[in-house]
């Protein structure tokens, strides 16, 4: 077999293992490949957002989606989730029974990912997602709101929770909770641990204070309820 033989090169190919600089490429390669896919699909829903505020997008778990259901499930009125993400909490509440039930996410690629993953469930025509900023969004028709936000977020939102909500309103807060109310229920542990909030009219517009009735939560040693709790503190 001649030394340019094709069939002899490619063998010698496959035999050679990497070098320490073969290793290194392949390292820097992954990772532009990984900081394209923020570049792409991440970013673009940060530009409008004042830096303070911006809020990385990390789906929710499914035992998480679970805690929020079992927190809100058979409650009437309209369900928003602020921050949506890939829609899926919006969509398993759908499928739950709360309805209506709207994504509100800045993040184009990520609504676009929720309405297709709404499109494969069967639901495309049944569930809302808009590409809108949180903060400019009104909440005086919601009873039902989920939040999975960053806590440098969650201040400015009780204020904004504070002033918009209508009675009879509950708030589900996933992996934080809110800085300075205090929960009505706590179901799950760790990361997938979820806080309940309600909220019912009590003099000054802006002011929340517990209703007073424990809520029902899935059982189990991971859930805890704390009726009567003040879902806000205010000095």
């Amino acid at each position: 077999m001649e030394p340019d033989d094709p069939a002899e090169a490619l063998t010698e190919l496959r035999e050679q293992r990497p070098g320490a600089l073969g290793l290194l490429q392949l390292a820097a390669g992954s990772g532009l490949a990984a900081y394209m896919v923020w570049a792409l699909v991440l970013q673009p829903g940060f530009r409008r957002v004042p830096l303070r505020l911006q809020v990385p997008y990390i789906g929710a778990s499914a035992r998480q989606v679970e805690h929020v259901l079992s927190l809100l499930r058979g409650r009437p009125g309209k369900m928003v989730d602020l921050g949506s993400g890939d829609g899926r909490i919006v969509l398993a509440a759908h499928k739950c029974g709360l309805r209506p039930a709207v994504g509100y996410e800045l993040n184009p690629w990520l609504v676009a990912l929720a309405r297709l993953h709404a499109w494969k469930a069967g639901c495309a025509g049944s569930v809302c997602y808009r590409r809108e900023d949180l903060w400019k969004v009104s909440l005086s028709d919601c009873h039902n709101v989920s939040v999975f936000l960053a806590p440098s977020v969650l201040p400015q939102l009780e204020d904004k929770l504070q002033a918009e909500l209508p009675p009879g309103a509950r708030v589900v807060s996933g992996r934080f909770p809110l800085p300075t109310w205090q929960p009505v229920a706590v179901v799950g542990e760790g990361l997938d641990r979820v806080w309940a909030y309600d909220v019912r009219g009590g003099g000054l517009a802006g002011k929340a204070v517990s209703s007073g009735v424990p809520i029902k939560a899935a059982p189990g040693p991971s859930s805890t309820s704390v009726p009567g709790a003040p879902v806000s503190q205010t000095g």
